[in-house]
């Protein structure tokens, strides 16, 4: 399935939780902060990702969002080596050196080596 049809389909079974309780698109659009032309979009799949949680929240699904989004869990061991490091970034894809690419691309252009430190 493409994004779009993804989408879609989501959007769809927001619709058909709505209409099962038999609230219009104004109803719900009050009840979450958004005009109903805004709804509309929601529903046809043209929505913010923020609009489609309040929308679950106003419906009484959010926990479908719950199962979506699963907590994240560390094991013992690696909370263990974290103690007192909390993580800050991803560590990227690493060239044949062990330099993060596109520092490396970056670096030609601002002059800064490759040994340097960045502070973002």
């Amino acid at each position: 399935m493409t994004d779009e049809m993804i989408a879609a389909e989501v959007c769809q079974r927001i619709e058909q939780l709505r209409l099962e309780r038999n609230l219009t698109q104004q109803q719900v659009a009050d009840e979450i902060g958004i005009s109903r032309v805004s709804y509309g979009k929601l529903e046809s799949g043209e929505a913010k990702f923020v609009n489609i949680i309040a929308a679950l929240r106003a419906l009484g699904q959010l926990a479908l969002v719950e199962d979506f989004i699963p907590g994240a869990a560390f094991s013992p061991i690696e909370l263990l080596k974290m103690k007192g490091r909390q993580r800050q970034r991803a560590a990227g894809k690493r060239g044949n050196d062990g330099a993060d690419a596109s520092v490396t691309s970056q670096s030609k252009d601002v002059n800064v080596g490759l040994n340097d430190e960045l502070d973002w």
